[in-house]
Parts: structure tokens; C-alpha cells; sequence
């Protein structure tokens, strides 16, 4: 009997498969049952036969048009690589799935080799289709919002980053073409292919019963891909998601505005009640689950020593509402008696801080504490500041004798000037700056609104500050009452509005949540990564 070229390599690859490595895959299968009104969270041991087992690696591109996301897919990559290369050393079938990038393989043998298997007797109707939903899963509401597609880039490092993939002969839109090439294809094993019809036969022809997903993104391609949960699921495929080996396209700007990271367990915990369970790279090659270097909260210090405007109040408050756990910030607030000039515990809490929030007016602080601050500043940590602290880091020569003062802290660090108070009961209204509008700070901020507290006297701003709002009173010039500045390497937010009733106003809280976000977007050295 003669055998076609095709069918000596098909025989080949299952010959390799039954007589690698075989001890089972010894597995925790992480789940969710319902249980009335709740969901219980399920926990179940199985052995996975190597021979019978593969993995596919969803689009794990070289490029993306998101500049965050293709970091993360960067850090990801190796500890993926190492997940994958032991799975096949064990007899795992391995599918790389870079989708839309079959042309850069065409000449590869592991693609050849995706089109070599016949069609199998059961293959589904509808497998090279996306998938939306599964039977269950389409009555349930989504966990994350991403309508907006889900970049959760700065949008000047977007623009950047899209100005760098034109530059390198990128499409801004679309600049993949290959899988990353720290993800190691086995020419010799291996197989290339985003089709569904070529994956599903593939597996058919080696006996493939369970399914293992890597890869990006979860709450879009790792779900509705034809090689995707969904479609593994719904046509019996014992398949699971590796919940440490994935990453979401979701902006924290979006419903129900939490972090990423925390979109991204959102997702899973979806995925565990309705699609499929998860397990965790560990299960295989030992250590610890792998974890984005980000995916960490940021620690927000909250310093106050102001008499007037009851910000020992209304900004511990506000962090509970808006600078929450499940959208990343740990917060530590310290309040102090402007009395007596300190903010007992600064000192330390300063040395582990990510971002220092202050309120605070007229305070000559004990040196360590000052020079705290200058060191948080100094370190390109960024500063949000509200109100009174334009005049908050000298106390005019009436402070305690030897505590140092920052007189020039406005000019210097916030970038304007401090000249006096409009008037505590005449209404302002605040609109957006001159090419403001579509600044971050103020998405979903509702303009104009009013408050009926005043506002500061501080132009002109320093050619480093970026005017947000500007506030007008009756009678009275325009005035800019919230910016950005650089400092150093520090980004600074800046408003002179935090009286008490402000803080009751959708709008002012909109705001200091958004600039919270827009301060901590990104880490300074991934800002200055390949230039930006």
C-alpha cells in the first residue's frame, strides 16, 4: 500500500505524539455552579492524556494598535513560551493561531502542515465562524463594557505609538503580521492556522479531546475565534482557558470602570460560569501564576492639613467612592493638625508611595517630611493637587522656627503662580479649555457645571502646564482653575476647586477620578520605552 506525502506526514506526527513523554497532565480545573441566586466557586481535579491534549495559542501578535497592550503581550511571552515548550516536550499537539497573518507562514511547514489533515466526519456546521455567544451565556450581561474597543493607551502615547508603526511600515489599525517571535514554533510539530475548519481537523485527526487556550484577548478573541472557547465548548471539546496566560482588551474608562487587571478577572469569572474552566500555568511548569509587573495597586497617599474647606472629610470620602480596590488604588491618608505644621507618618508612607494626592495650606513642615515630598517629586512620581496646596508648602516665616518651607512649590511644581482668592460666595461656571475637550481628564465630565465657591488667581500658566477648565464669574476674566504641569519627570494635576459642596458634584468627581487615571496610565519607564 502506497501512502500519499500527506498522509506519511500526518503518520509521522502521531507516531511523535503517542510516544513522547505520557504521563497525564495532572490538572485543577477552576469553575462556577450556581447555587440559587449565587454563583459557588468549583474545584476539580482531572489527568489529561498528553497524546489527546492540545494547546492553541490565540493571536499573539508582533504588533498591536494599542501601545499598552503590546507591552503586555511582550512581558507575557516568555513565561508563554515556557508553558507551551514544555507541553510539547510532553506530547501536547501545539496550535499557533496569529490571525491574519497566514501570508508571512505561507511558506512555513508548519502551516503546510494545518491543511494536511482531512475532513473529519463531525465537523461542526458553523466552525469557521466567529462565535458571540454560547447557549446561557447570551441572556447574562456582560461583565466589561468595550464598545469603545478597549485601548486603555494615553491618548498622547497613541498618537505616538501610532506615528511609530507608520514609521517602521506598520498600518496604525492593524500593524501585525506574525506571531511574536519569542513564542517558538517547532517546524517539525507544530502547526499554523487561524482557519476553524483546518484546527478542528487537525485535532480530529490526531484524537484530540481536550483543549487548552492561551493568548489575547479574552473578552473578544480567546471567546469568539472559530478556534475559540466558545466553539471548543459547544462542540464537546473537554477545553480550558489558562486564566494567567491571558490578557482583555478593556479600558478602565469604561463600565464598570475598575482597573484592567481587574476587567481581566471579570472576564475569567465569566468565562468560569458559563464557557469553561480555568487552570493556571503553574499546574505545569511550577513557581507562582504569572502576573503582569503592573497588575499591582497603586499605593495613593492622601496628605491633609488644611483649616477651612473640610478636606479631612471630603476626600477620604471621595478615595472610597472613586479610588478603590477593585480599580487598583491601596490608599493611605494621613491628616494632620495645620496647627502644628506636620503630617505625622508622611515621612515613611512617602518611600513606598506610587502617588501623593495634597490638600493642604500654609504648612511649614519638619524637614524629613518636606524633603519626602521633593524626593516623591524628584523620582518622577506623579501629584495630584487640589485647592489650597497652591499655597500650601510655606507659611510666610510664621511656621515653627527651623522647619523648612517650598515658597516657590506653585511657580516651581505646579507651574502658575498663586495671587489671591476671587471671593468665597460669588458662582463660577467651568467649561473646558481651548483644545481641552477631548482631553482625558474630562471624557464623561458633564460641561458646564457651576459651584458657588470662587475660584483662584494664578495666570499666566508656565509653558509646561496645560490649561483642563476654565472658570468665569460675572465681572471677572476668564481664569484657568485646573491643568497639567511637568515637573521633572513627574506629572502634576492641578485644580483650585475642593470646597465642601464640590465634592457632592458628579462633575468634580468625574474629574479627580479621572485625573488619577491619567496620572497613573503608565509607568514612566515604559514612557520612555523605544523614545516616548
Amino acid at each position: 500500500m502506497k501512502f500519499s506525502h500527506a498522509a506519511i506526514s500526518l503518520l509521522a506526527m502521531v507516531a511523535l505524539s503517542s510516544s513522547a513523554f505520557s504521563e497525564d497532565l495532572k490538572l485543577k480545573l477552576r469553575g462556577k455552579e450556581k447555587a440559587g441566586d449565587s454563583w459557588e466557586g468549583k474545584t476539580k481535579e482531572e489527568s489529561w492524556a498528553p497524546s489527546e491534549t492540545a494547546i492553541v495559542i490565540c493571536d499573539m501578535w508582533d504588533y498591536h494598535h494599542c501601545r499598552n497592550a503590546t507591552v503586555r503581550v511582550g512581558e507575557i511571552a516568555p513565561r508563554m513560551n515556557e508553558f507551551v515548550s514544555n507541553l510539547r516536550d510532553r506530547g501536547v499537539f501545539v496550535i499557533h493561531a496569529p490571525s491574519s497573518c497566514l501570508d508571512f507562514y505561507r511558506d512555513h511547514p508548519a502551516r503546510k502542515r494545518a491543511g494536511e489533515s482531512p475532513k473529519a466526519a463531525n465537523l461542526p456546521k458553523d466552525i469557521e465562524n466567529w462565535c458571540n455567544a454560547i447557549p446561557g451565556e447570551e441572556m447574562e450581561h456582560y461583565p466589561i463594557d468595550q464598545s469603545d474597543g478597549g485601548e486603555d493607551d494615553d491618548l498622547e502615547i497613541h498618537e505616538k505609538w501610532a506615528t511609530h508603526l507608520e514609521s517602521i511600515g506598520r498600518n496604525p489599525k492593524a500593524p501585525w503580521k506574525y506571531q511574536i517571535e519569542t513564542i517558538k514554533i517547532d517546524e517539525s510539530k507544530d502547526i499554523i492556522s487561524d482557519k476553524g475548519d483546518e484546527i478542528w481537523n487537525s485535532m480530529e485527526a490526531r484524537g484530540i479531546k481536550n483543549v487548552l487556550l492561551v493568548g489575547v484577548h479574552t473578552n473578544m478573541c480567546v471567546l469568539g475565534r472559530p478556534f475559540g472557547l466558545r466553539q471548543m465548548a459547544q462542540n464537546g471539546k473537554n477545553v480550558a482557558l489558562v486564566r494567567d496566560m491571558t490578557d482583555t482588551m478593556y479600558n478602565p474608562k469604561m463600565s464598570p470602570f475598575v482597573s484592567h487587571y481587574k476587567g481581566t478577572e471579570l472576564i475569567i469569572e465569566h468565562i468560569e460560569k458559563y464557557v469553561a474552566p480555568t487552570i493556571t500555568s503553574d499546574q505545569i511548569i511550577g513557581g507562582k501564576p504569572f502576573r503582569f509587573k503592573w497588575d499591582v495597586p497603586t499605593r495613593v497617599v492622601i496628605a491633609i492639613a488644611e483649616p477651612g474647606y473640610k478636606t479631612w472629610e471630603t476626600l477620604p470620602a471621595l478615595a472610597k467612592e472613586i479610588w478603590t480596590t477593585d480599580r487598583g488604588y491601596n490608599t493611605e491618608i494621613i491628616i494632620g493638625n495645620p496647627k502644628e505644621h506636620n503630617l505625622p507618618g508622611l515621612t515613611n508612607a512617602l518611600k513606598n508611595a506610587d502617588i501623593l494626592v495634597l490638600s493642604v495650606r500654609r504648612q511649614a513642615l519638619p524637614a524629613d517630611q518636606l524633603q519626602a515630598i521633593r524626593d516623591h517629586l524628584a523620582a518622577g512620581k506623579p501629584l495630584l493637587a487640589i485647592r489650597t496646596s497652591s499655597h500650601g508648602l510655606t507659611a510666610v516665616g510664621k511656621g515653627p522656627k527651623g522647619n523648612p518651607e517650598w515658597p516657590d512649590f506653585d511657580k516651581e511644581v505646579l507651574g502658575a503662580a498663586y495671587e489671591t482668592h476671587a471671593g468665597h460666595k460669588l458662582i463660577a461656571e467651568f467649561t473646558a479649555a481651548a483644545g481641552a475637550k477631548t482631553h482625558p481628564i474630562l471624557e464623561g465630565v458633564e460641561l458646564p457645571f457651576q459651584s458657588g465657591g470662587g475660584f483662584y488667581f494664578s495666570s499666566p500658566l508656565a509653558k509646561t502646564a496645560t490649561p483642563i477648565l476654565i472658570g468665569k464669574m460675572e465681572g471677572m476674566e476668564p481664569e484657568p482653575v485646573a491643568w497639567t504641569n511637568r515637573y521633572g519627570k513627574s506629572r502634576v494635576f492641578y485644580t483650585c476647586l475642593g470646597q465642601e459642596e464640590e465634592f457632592a458634584l458628579p462633575s468634580f468627581q468625574k474629574l479627580m477620578g479621572n485625573a488619577m487615571e491619567w496620572l497613573r496610565v503608565l509607568p514612566s519607564d515604559i514612557l520612555n520605552a523605544e523614545g516616548y
